[in-house]
């Protein structure tokens, strides 16, 4: 902006809050993007991930709190993840960010 050559880097990020559903997204998917959801639908307590070629693209966490750190990560990592360890709640998403990846 204004003549700097530094890139935007910034992820896009939204949030609502609807009566008993709260929502956050960050990243950005795209129309034939692979859906990978972690927790119960049913319930609404789930995050939904979009992977493009086995990279986190996009993330939103509904009704689950203390992720949306570990979802931006995801996404700015770039990096190809495990689709079923991703969907997997037992596995922590701290375990599937590459090495540094917090830092970011």
């Amino acid at each position: 902006m204004l003549g700097a050559r530094a890139p935007y880097e910034r992820l896009p990020y939204f949030f609502s809050d609807q009566y008993d559903v709260g929502m956050e997204y960050t990243g950005h998917a795209a129309q034939g993007d692979e859906v990978v959801i972690r927790g119960d639908l049913a319930a609404r307590e789930f995050i939904a991930f979009w992977l493009r070629g086995g990279r986190v693209e996009a993330g939103m966490n509904v009704n689950v709190w203390d992720a949306g750190d570990d979802i931006k990560a995801l996404v700015a990592a770039s990096e190809a993840v495990d689709a079923q360890r991703l969907a997997d709640p037992a596995v922590a998403l701290g375990e599937l960010l590459p090495a540094g990846a917090r830092e970011a």
